[in-house]
């Protein structure tokens, strides 16, 4: 049960599945098909997101952008030690994306984000060998962000706003390794909450030196997201004194951080041509543990599960080019480090460093509507590694294998200006 709970709750809180860490890199179609660049690029309200002080630089008084993605992923684990081999369902995410940004004069605009960049499902086949940690997920939070962006001259700005994030989890694993019912039935806990919320903030600033390039910085700050009250159902427990635990439902209480996040970046026009390359820091290293504390006991906490995560690093390139009055092509690519360390490899994350491949296209119905259509597909590198912090019975029982993880994510979106 505890060492559920830390699964749970990590997955729950922290960022996402398709970077380093659970970072899910899809916050605008037009972004992504740029490797998810957009730190020093100006062409749509995906600035919200990318770098509020950017806003006041977008021509038109109105500006909004909708998408959403679909991500297919697919896990493969294999242990040829014991000749085993497991693959994780086709599983579909659907991260949303809405912006929307107003020019109240030469000098301030104003904006509204509401994002996913927290979100997915994993299905393993029941009793695989890994099922005593994780036998599904299914998780999501949005993010909500007003903004504001003011142009201190002509060539500097700044923007930033305030974060609200709301969460929910429903996850399910076996007790342990072998604990089942009289009739044969494994044991199981499955963990569900919603509404974990709390507040963060943004802050921004863009610099234009010459006419033709243009420097961005981003900072988000740690997110603590505190889960209170939440539920866990046992089922399938034997009613043995040797066992502790029984049928029914418990609750817990737990918190961690939404690591920090730095971005800075630059993009340069060359007549139909742009450039564009981030650097994105994430700050991972304040994950060092998941304290959990049940709310049936006097004393705490009731469990501690290390995590020692690094922090890790994206770089981001990207390339877009204006081929006819109606067409804009996009291309980029992206290398994500992973902050897992050797030892804590567990399978309800399997995520190492990966390449990612993207691009793109906006069509332009109308001056004032295009279509924008995205795609990427994310290499991991395939990787031998274990997780060692399990414990049965007051004992460490290591689980590893060798992980391949893919994923490819088509997207569609629309942007209107006036």
């Amino acid at each position: 049960m505890k060492k559920l709970l830390s699964l749970v709750l990590f997955i729950t809180m922290t960022s996402v599945i398709y970077a380093g860490g659970y970072r899910v890199s899809v916050q605008g179609q037009r972004a992504i098909a740029m490797g998810h660049t957009g730190v020093a690029v100006v062409n749509s309200a995906e600035l919200v997101f990318f770098n509020p002080a950017g806003l006041v630089y977008l021509e038109n008084k109105l500006n909004v952008s909708v998408g959403a993605s679909g991500i297919f992923t697919d896990v493969i684990y294999q242990n040829e030690e014991f000749g085993t081999s497991f693959e994780t369902d086709n599983s579909v995410g659907t991260p949303l994306n809405l912006y929307a940004s107003y020019k109240v004069n030469d000098w301030m605009s104003v904006g509204l984000g509401v994002y996913t960049p927290y979100g997915s499902e994993v299905t393993w086949p029941t009793d695989w060998s890994g099922s005593h940690l994780v036998n599904n997920i299914d998780l999501a939070a949005i993010f909500v962000q007003p903004t504001v962006s003011f142009k201190l001259s002509d060539h500097f700005s700044i923007g930033g706003g305030p974060i609200y994030v709301t969460g929910s989890v429903n996850f399910n694993r076996n007790l342990n390794r072998t604990l089942s019912d009289i009739d044969g039935n494994r044991a199981n806990v499955t963990i569900d909450d919603s509404g974990v919320n709390n507040w963060g903030w943004t802050i921004g600033a863009m610099f234009n030196p010459v006419e033709n390039l243009r420097v961005g910085f981003n900072y988000r700050s740690e997110i603590i997201l505190e889960a209170e009250g939440g539920d866990a159902t046992f089922t399938n427990v034997p009613n043995s004194p040797a066992v502790p635990f029984a049928n029914g439902s418990t609750n817990f209480n737990a918190e961690l951080p939404l690591p920090a996040e730095l971005t800075v970046g630059l993009s340069y026009e060359y007549k139909k041509w742009l450039f564009a390359f981030d650097y994105n820091r994430q700050y991972w290293d304040v994950y060092e543990s998941l304290d959990i504390d049940f709310t049936n006991t006097p004393t705490g906490p009731d469990s501690v599960n290390p995590r020692n995560y690094k922090n890790s690093s994206v770089y981001r390139f990207g390339l877009q080019y204006q081929a006819t009055e109606k067409i804009t092509l996009r291309a980029g690519y992206y290398r994500d480090e992973t902050p897992v360390q050797p030892g804590f490899f567990a399978p309800e994350t399997p995520r190492n460093d990966s390449d990612g491949f993207s691009g793109g296209l906006s069509f332009a119905v109308t001056p004032k509507l295009a279509i924008d259509a995205s795609f990427f597909y994310l290499r991991f590198d395939e990787v031998d590694a274990s997780y060692d912090s399990y414990l049965e019975n007051g004992q460490s029982v290591p689980f590893g294998g060798t992980y391949k993880s893919s994923a490819f994510a088509p997207g569609l979106g629309l942007t209107y200006k006036m």
